[in-house]
């Protein structure tokens, strides 16, 4: 009985413990962040290729009529 009290009372591999779960939260993050990255870049990527390939498709926002008034004076 006295080994279990002693052991539960031992706190020399805590702090070990919690850089460990520090280090497991931060690399979650990292991940999750990176891949929502990845998802945006390809539909922006995804976006610009259809833009370029229909100039119909492209947003209003006046950058394709610009771009083709450039190309066709």
């Amino acid at each position: 009985m006295r080994i279990m009290v002693r052991l539960l009372k031992d706190v020399r591999g805590a702090s070990a413990a919690e850089y460990a779960l520090i280090l497991a939260i931060v690399g979650t993050a990292i991940a999750a962040a990176a891949l929502a990255l990845g998802d945006a870049i390809s539909t922006s990527m995804s976006s610009a290729a259809e833009c370029i390939a229909a100039a119909e498709n492209c947003p209003e926002d006046g950058s394709a009529a610009a771009a083709g008034e450039a190309e066709n004076p």
